[in-house]
């Protein structure tokens, strides 16, 4: 057996140091990929998916039905990157994960601001109150201040006895965080990382000037929809929302009394988000449930029954940007990622509701595989193996062996040993 895909190199019949596995395990599938960072690029080497019926809205309901599907997007990516995974950086959503901004200051011990300063300062800032049941995920800086001066972004190396940060702390519960590794470790998976789905995400398909200018990402996954506002470089606003194409598609299962699989299939290939924009001849065959037969519909009923719940998604998102404080500063508008993103005419709606410029972002940067993993579908799944190469700067919660590591305060690592 070769070293751990992670960190240490993969083993197998493929022997490279920097091959990293991000796991983005998800409502409807389970996506694994594997690849390398190499300069401004990621080589993608394997890839591999499985549909999944284990989650519901981003957290586990079924276990079983969980770890059977990572079992197969591993199997797959192991066989087409040639090499044994043991190692995965995890995403992980779900509409209890909440977003909140904090502020930490000390005093700079030395004649000038260093790398243990800035340490102690966002110490400080992660030290909020929270529930017994909650855990942070990331910490990440927005800007800092050394003796009043603020907007700073590196404070390293500068004269001054006072430094502050100010920061955006992404919080989840505990619960989802132990049934995830649990499903990794029975798949036979250690975690290495685990990540925000949407922060992952943006990784793959944000540039560094839209972060700088200001954008919105908008992840639609299968049960939820994450959101992460950007400005100035740094992430402003996080949330995630109940909704997402699952629901779609259950409209669309109520709306033609179609089995579930065959509505996902059916918006797949004949959705659209604007049904003005569908001639009213277009018809589809839509299977009947319990039935052999297929019947004759028109699709633009079916484009009917996908706007209403579509405008609903970006009502609410909307919303969200607007209790950001920053629907004023997006001068790079909103960009869509997640399978969704895919639907027809749905930058048009998008663009309609949230008044501002919308895209769709594929993964950018992408070497090797990058006519299997172009799509949105696999931009959270690229976005783990990029944002897992920089641990230390995401400020994730580091896993080892099935029990949490690090950052995670006395009263994490006691439920930690008490659950595993």
């Amino acid at each position: 057996m070769g070293p751990e895909a992670g960190y240490d190199g993969m083993g197998g019949m493929r022997k490279r140091g920097g091959l990293l596995a991000g796991l983005d395990v998800g409502s409807h599938k389970s996506c694994v990929i594997v690849g390398e960072l190499a300069g401004p690029s990621l080589d993608v080497v394997g890839v591999g998916t499985a549909s999944c019926s284990g989650l519901r809205r981003g957290t586990v309901i079924n276990v079983e039905s969980t770890v059977e599907s990572i079992r197969k997007a591993v199997a797959e990516a192991q066989s087409t990157a040639g090499c044994e995974i043991r190692k995965v950086v995890a995403s992980l959503s779900g509409k209890e994960i909440a977003g909140v901004t904090s502020h930490g200051v000390v005093p700079v011990r030395g004649e000038e601001v260093c790398r243990s300063d800035v340490a102690r300062v966002l110490d400080a800032a992660r030290a909020i109150a929270l529930p017994a049941d909650r855990t942070v995920l990331h910490v990440l800086p927005q800007e800092f201040a050394v003796d009043g001066q603020d907007g700073i972004k590196e404070p390293v190396g500068m004269a001054g006895v006072r430094l502050e940060a100010r920061v955006h702390i992404v919080t989840s519960p505990l619960t989802p965080v132990q049934n995830l590794v649990r499903c990794c470790n029975r798949a036979g998976l250690s975690v290495a990382e685990i990540i925000f789905s949407p922060l992952a995400a943006a990784s793959a398909v944000l540039t560094e000037e839209e972060r700088e200018l200001g954008v919105a990402l908008v992840d639609i996954g299968g049960g939820t929809t994450d959101i992460l506002v950007f400005h100035g470089g740094a992430v402003r606003h996080s949330c995630v929302l109940g909704l997402g194409g699952g629901h779609i598609t259950n409209d669309i299962a109520a709306g033609l009394r179609a089995p579930f699989a065959e509505a996902e299939r059916i918006k797949h290939r004949y959705g659209a988000a604007i049904a003005a924009q569908i001639s009213r001849d277009a018809q589809i065959e839509v299977p009947s449930v319990g039935k052999d037969d297929a019947r004759i519909l028109s699709r633009h009923i079916l484009c009917e029954i996908i706007e209403p719940r579509v405008e609903e998604i970006f009502t609410m998102v909307s919303r969200e940007i607007i209790r950001s404080g920053y629907e004023d500063s997006l001068a790079s508008g909103v960009v869509l990622t997640g399978g969704s993103a895919l639907l027809e005419g749905i930058v048009d709606l998008a663009e309609q509701v949230l008044r501002m410029p919308v895209r769709v972002g594929g993964p950018v940067a992408v070497t090797g595989l990058s006519d299997i993993v172009s799509s949105p579908v696999y931009a959270t799944a690229l976005g783990l193996v990029a944002a897992g190469s920089d641990s230390r700067r995401s400020g994730s919660v580091s896993i080892t062996d099935g029990r949490m590591v690090g950052r995670i305060r006395s009263r994490v690592t006691a439920w930690i040993r008490e659950f595993f």
